[in-house]
């Protein structure tokens, strides 16, 4: 009798261990721009130093050349620099720019993380929400399952859509892209580091904090993983430039695949980013033109 029981203990624990395995793939990208190191070590964002406790914390992230917004956003979502996507400025267009890119899908887009996803992993839902416009210009939209713009620099709506879109598709692998540009239009309008700058992090932090306890209600908080991305820090009122307030920003993530390793000081780079998403979602396959590196030490 203990023998069967003993056995039965075990087909158990092995069966609720292979269901635990195959729960879903599921990354929330909270990108800020303009989120400088200078700024992430200044300001209060009690929410974003919970929600990355218990991963890593990149404080020596280098954004790509130029440090400016759409050559770093692409390069995040890309896993390759200007130099391979082409995206060289923020008036880059799919119908005029300078620069050819290495490779691209059939519509003439570089290769993102979010095309990767959409043809590895067909069942992956995808969403993508921003509120400066010209974001998207590189980004194939084929490939997203939802895309919302929010004007004027506006952001909560987003993420009470962020939040729907995690909570409908709680079962399937879902990655979602949550960015607002409103922290970097105030460095611009009243400089780096002025007390309006720190502010705008201050409140959004807020918000994501209202953005995660509804996570954690839904029960869905625990099996996610979290991102904290941006592009460039700033000096005075602007950027693109190789000073080290501009070329120095915080990245960090956390979640069920990631160890607690507190901050880290090895080398990150912003290309890196999708290469990340990638191993989450257990891509086998990257394009030969991705030249971002995977992270030492950061995956359990």
């Amino acid at each position: 009798m203990r023998t069967n029981f003993f056995n039965i203990l075990i087909l158990v624990l092995v069966s609720f261990s292979a269901t635990a395995q195959k729960k879903p793939a599921r990354v929330l990208i909270i990108g800020l721009d303009g989120f400088s190191t200078e700024g992430f070590k200044t300001a209060k964002h009690p929410n974003l130093d919970k929600m990355i406790a218990d991963g890593v914390l990149s404080l020596t992230t280098r954004p790509v050349m130029p440090s400016i917004t759409l050559p770093n956003w692409t390069s995040h979502m890309t896993g390759s620099g200007p130099e391979e996507h082409g995206v060289t400025s923020n008036e880059w267009t799919l119908q005029k720019h300078s620069l050819t890119p290495l490779l691209t899908d059939k519509d003439g887009y570089y290769l993102s993380i979010f095309k990767v996803l959409k043809e590895e992993k067909q069942s992956t839902k995808i969403a993508y929400y921003y509120n400066w416009k010209e974001l998207i210009n590189p980004i194939n939209k084929t490939y997203l399952d939802e895309v919302s713009f929010e004007e004027k620099d506006q952001y909560k709506e987003n993420y009470l859509k962020a939040y729907n879109f995690l909570l409908q598709h709680k079962k399937s692998p879902a990655l979602v892209f949550l960015y607002s540009v409103h922290t970097d239009h105030a460095g611009h309008g009243f400089g780096w580091m002025s007390p309006e700058y720190i502010k705008a992090i201050e409140d959004v932090d807020v918000e994501i904090g209202v953005l995660l306890d509804k996570l954690k209600t839904a029960k869905i908080y625990d099996d996610t993983h979290f991102m904290l991305i941006t592009d460039h820090g700033g000096i005075n009122k602007g950027h693109g430039g190789v000073s080290m307030n501009e070329m120095q920003v915080p990245w960090a993530i956390t979640g069920p695949q990631i160890k607690k390793a507190g901050l880290i000081t090895e080398f990150n780079s912003n290309k890196n980013t999708a290469l990340v998403l990638a191993r989450i979602f257990g891509i086998s396959k990257l394009p030969d033109s991705w030249t971002g590196t995977l992270p030492k030490g950061i995956f359990k």
